[in-house]
């Protein structure tokens, strides 16, 4: 393909608008119109985002250019459908949107704009006819991704998942709990059975899970980024039986592999990975899952999607090796 994808990218600079941006840069379709920033409007990327010295020459802006193809929302909560909602987009842009504002059924318009759940490994077809993504959050990646393949004649009973998560999670503003000297060091749960993510994943799996409740509890770890979880089920089959089911499910998903031996966190950070691992014991299924939050979780995501949008091969740009040592 010879022709470059124009994209403007708004919150830029931000975890998730940094990392997109050093995706886009050295993704081969792929030319970065503007990058826009509130707070660093007319400074360069590079001092913000300082990995990037001699990388671009872009400057963060406040515009809109009607000439893109496609706009990346990568603003906080609450903010994308008003940013929708005040600026004109033309009707041609697609925009895939970072945030949680368009993932739950009831919310998915914005205008004329009809969004489609992002997660490819479930939406695949629907995603390469979608003109508007709300990608999928972090936790709620790494937990689909463990459960998908089930279906509810396969499992009995409820669902408990337990994950921890990198202070990247919390975004780059300051908060007591992302502050080194608070993290470092240290675990603590929150949220207990009411992460903000379960309402999109139990939307996504009510199908397939029937009235299976997933109960989950997420931990705040003392590193930057990753996420490792796993999930607890009952599951009627035995392990090698589930095993083929995963990797029948996964065979033709080029980031989500099924691993025979036990997984760890730094096998996916930087990467837009999933590594999953399976075990039995006592007749539970032990589901073992990692992913890079601020990747596969994230910008990495958006990019497999639009990647997916414009036809283009789905690990364009992603094929990233990650830093295991």
């Amino acid at each position: 393909m010879s022709k470059e994808i124009k994209t403007g990218i708004v919150g830029g600079a931000g975890y998730t608008g940094g990392e997109l941006i050093r995706i886009l840069l050295k993704h081969p379709f792929v030319k970065i119109v503007y990058a826009n920033s509130r707070t660093f409007s007319g400074r360069p990327v590079h001092e913000v985002h300082k990995d990037l010295y001699g990388e671009t020459s872009l400057e963060f802006g406040n515009i809109i250019d009607p000439d893109i193809e496609v706009l990346f929302l990568c603003l906080s909560h609450g903010e994308a459908r008003q940013y929708l909602k005040q600026n004109s987009i033309p009707p041609h842009v697609r925009v895939i949107d970072l945030s949680q504002d368009f993932r739950l059924g009831e919310l998915r318009m914005a205008g004329n704009r009809s969004f489609i759940y992002g997660l490819p490994e479930q939406r695949r077809e629907e995603i390469r006819n979608a003109q508007n993504i709300a990608n999928p959050g972090c936790f709620a990646t790494a937990i689909q991704l463990a459960l998908l393949p089930l279906n509810k004649g396969e499992i009995s009973e409820d669902i408990h998942i337990t994950g921890i998560t990198g202070s990247t999670g919390a975004g780059q503003k300051l908060q007591d709990t992302s502050h080194f000297s608070w993290r470092m060091g240290n675990v603590q749960a929150y949220k207990p059975l009411a992460h903000q993510h379960m309402y999109e994943v139990e939307e996504q799996l009510a199908s397939r899970l029937n009235d299976c409740k997933i109960n989950f509890v997420p931990w705040r770890g003392g590193f930057t980024r990753g996420i490792f979880l796993t999930a607890c089920v009952n599951s009627k089959l035995t392990e090698e039986k589930l095993n083929i089911v995963y990797r029948n499910y996964y065979k033709d998903h080029p980031f989500t592999t099924l691993c025979p031996e036990e997984i760890d966190l730094k096998q996916v950070i930087n990467t837009n990975r999933c590594f999953l691992h399976l075990q039995k014991v006592n007749g539970q299924l032990i589901v073992s899952a990692a992913i890079d939050n601020l990747l596969k979780g994230a910008s990495g995501q958006a990019v497999q999607n639009m990647n997916l949008m414009f036809g283009l091969p789905e690990d364009a740009g992603l094929n990233f090796k990650t830093l295991a040592y």
